[in-house]
């Protein structure tokens, strides 16, 4: 019997979590079957997928109509929804996040609210209470990489809170990012606590990098580079990330259990619909890392992709891409600031909207 091919990405030292959750696939055994079949080894989830879930389905309309008879706020009562789902699965991933080396994989991320990217103080609060209400180990609190969340994110370490750093587009403040979780470690085990149980992911977005490069690409005559500057950016956050998790600072923190912040491929979905759906999938396969893909991603690969080796191909070509970039004039550095600030307001608009269709639905009580 063949392999099934997306459990043959973990033979390469990847692990795929799923970019979705909802009551549906949780009470009907289908996230159990991924697990089992597909060997999905852990779930993401933003604000744009609770929207999707709670207004798609009468689901949550008995919980929301319970929860609307107290004094909480439409966002206290999202989160009470989204807590409950987050326990469930993260109970389902559990046998991942005790197999073999415990805490390696089996996370399940929730996002604080969008509204806080850029104040430090609420999002480091609102992550610890999260935190506290979710009382999983294998829970992540995604966090958004802005530079007002840097502070957070090591303030959250520092308590030894396990953060998925989200809405990552460039290398500089990727580098940032691994700056914050590696003073928190040192914060933690400065005040006398234990870091082996502490995990973090920091997820950079990959197909929004190039729906947005790509016709600037055309118009600089180099349409040959055309959905490569994700991928070549990927692989350069690898490069530091194999730089940064290594060396004398690092390894001091290694013999006292710490866990290296992964890189997580997020948004690796193909939006051009004349690319590969499996493309970004295909291209980034490499040891220690981990793609978080949307289920239909997720099924495609394992009809038609391609697991190999693949994350360390090709270096001295994303160097060239990169580089032929600044030469053409494109500023990277630009279009990753107005990615992160495009990506806040994708993650805002359907926040508003779900906490609206809360109180639609707390009306009709």
């Amino acid at each position: 019997m063949e392999t099934n091919k997306v459990k043959q990405i973990h033979s390469f030292g990847q692990s795929i979590w799923l970019d979705f959750i909802d009551r549906q696939i949780i009470s009907s055994g289908n996230l159990k079957k991924l697990i089992d079949e597909d060997g999905v080894r852990g779930v993401t989830s933003n604000p744009a997928i609770f929207e999707k879930a709670i207004t798609s389905s009468s689901d949550y309309d008995e919980d929301i109509r319970t929860l609307s008879e107290s004094d909480k706020t439409n966002e206290e009562i999202f989160f009470g929804l989204a807590i409950s789902d987050i326990q469930k699965a993260a109970d389902l991933f559990d046998g991942v996040y005790n197999e073999g080396v415990v805490g390696a994989d089996g996370y399940v991320s929730l996002e604080v609210s969008p509204f806080l990217a850029l104040k430090t103080e609420e999002t480091a609060k609102q992550a610890e209470d999260l935190w506290k209400k979710v009382n999983r180990k294998n829970v992540m609190i995604k966090i958004p990489g802005t530079q007002p969340g840097l502070a957070a994110i090591r303030q959250s370490i520092a308590k030894g809170i396990n953060i998925n750093v989200t809405l990552l587009f460039g290398l500089k403040r990727y580098e940032e990012v691994t700056e914050a979780y590696i003073a928190g470690l040192e914060d933690h085990l400065k005040a006398g606590h234990k870091i082996g149980h502490i995990a973090s992911v920091a997820s950079f977005f990959l197909s929004r990098i190039d729906v947005l490069v790509d016709p600037m690409l055309d118009e600089k005559g180099l349409g040959d580079l055309k959905g490569e500057v994700a991928i070549a950016s990927a692989k350069k956050a690898y490069e530091i990330y194999k730089r940064i998790f290594s060396g004398e600072r690092w390894e001091k923190l290694a013999a006292q259990g710490a866990k290296p912040q992964r890189l997580l491929w997020a948004s690796t979905s193909s939006k051009n619909p004349a690319f590969k759906d499996t493309k970004y999938v295909e291209a980034l396969i490499g040891p220690d890392t981990v793609d978080t893909a949307p289920l239909e991603t997720i099924e495609a690969f394992r009809d038609h992709g391609v697991a190999a080796s693949t994350l360390e191909q090709g270096l001295d070509k994303a160097t060239e891409i990169l580089e032929s970039l600044k030469k053409a004039g494109i500023e990277i550095d630009t279009i990753t600031q107005q990615l992160e600030d495009e990506g806040i307001e994708k993650f805002n608009k359907p926040f508003e909207k779900l906490l609206q269709a809360i109180e639609d639905q707390k009306s009709k009580v």
